[in-house]
């Protein structure tokens, strides 16, 4: 069974939010209507009105916010609290489903970034959204991405081959941007749908890091998690003796020569960068040094050499090792939520 990574987070305050099992929710109620009448509830129990596209009397949500609305406010809304709330509104009025369990207020705040991941603009109020990466699953922990709206409206529903094509589209000309992305942008969304979707460990091998991982998403093909977690140790000081532990993971010393080949095409492009400060710059040097022709063809050589399962290894005992903040779950715990099996719509 295939393993997936994420970023590896303990903190987990506590949240006042109401059941979808109540007592005073009626058993015959469609599971729209119970999950619009828990969130009414929420925004009661939060002090918050819920927005007045929902405020009629045969809306759900208004209904469970009448009903709590009398009830003392026991824990005022935060800025995080205010966007799960508008988060599951949007999700519950298109029928989508929302896992809040694990996708808590705390858990949307480890999404926030300061500059969009494809276009690298600078995000604030008027231009940033988060959305879902994979658009036939739920909003769930693991599926939800910062962007900018322009990113966002771009992408759309298209999935990984979608968006390939698009970047396609773009290098082949005579137009060169459509949507309002280029082709190295359409590039970077194409790399963020593979991160979620399953892929052959063949084809996974061979997809450049035109974007890293942001933070929190779930990454379903270990050679992936690898070369994620292989490039984020050139972001801080101290990766060669890090990169060295790695090194002595490795079973055979054809495999140690060929990531030593790997490294020296790597390295270089990024401490040519070595003054950036900014931790978003860093990061664009890390990614942008995998368009280079030679690094691709030195990681497809050393990954291919590797099965998927010596790859999840490798990343397991690298985070047993304090190597990387990344945890491994199996395949069906980390989409446990993501309603797959209905193309992430409510039942």
């Amino acid at each position: 069974m295939q393993a997936v990574t994420t970023a590896q987070i303990h903190a987990h305050p506590a949240l006042a939010q109401f059941t979808l099992d109540m007592d005073d929710t009626p058993a015959q109620v469609s599971a729209h209507e119970r999950v619009g009448l828990a969130l009414g509830r929420d925004y009661a129990l939060h002090g918050l009105t819920p927005p007045i596209a929902h405020l009629y009397p045969q809306s759900p949500l208004q209904r469970g916010w009448m009903s709590a609305r009398s009830r003392a406010v026991r824990t005022p809304a935060s800025p995080q609290v205010e966007l799960w709330l508008a988060l599951r509104t949007h999700a519950w009025a298109r029928g989508r489903s929302f896992e809040d369990i694990q996708l808590t207020p705390h858990h949307l705040a480890q999404l926030d970034t300061t500059h969009c991941p494809i276009t690298r603009e600078l995000l604030g109020d008027d231009n940033r959204s988060i959305d879902r990466v994979r658009d036939d699953a739920g909003y769930a922990a693991g599926n939800l991405a910062v962007m900018s709206q322009r990113a966002n409206r771009a992408k759309g529903s298209r999935n990984r081959q979608a968006l390939l094509d698009m970047a396609s589209s773009c290098a082949a000309g005579p137009i060169t941007r459509i949507g309002g992305l280029d082709e190295a942008q359409w590039q970077r969304l194409a790399v963020l749908s593979s991160f979620v979707t399953p892929l052959s460990h063949e084809e996974a091998a061979q997809i450049p890091l035109r974007v890293l991982p942001p933070n929190r998403m779930r990454l379903f093909n270990p050679i992936q998690a690898l070369q994620a977690l292989v490039t984020r140790q050139l972001a801080t000081p101290g990766w060669s003796a890090r990169l060295a532990r790695l090194e002595a993971l490795l079973p055979t010393e054809a495999l140690r020569t060929d990531f030593n080949r790997f490294l020296l095409a790597l390295a270089p492009r990024v401490l040519a960068a070595a003054e950036l400060q900014s931790p978003h710059e860093i990061r664009w040097a890390l990614e942008d040094a995998w368009a280079q022709p030679l690094v691709m063809k030195r990681w497809t050589r050393f990954a291919l050499q590797l099965h998927p399962e010596q790859a999840e290894a490798l990343v397991e005992r690298a985070a047993a090792r304090k190597l990387s903040p990344v945890h491994v779950q199996r395949h069906d715990d980390a989409t446990e939520g993501w309603a797959l099996e209905t193309g992430g719509y409510l039942r």
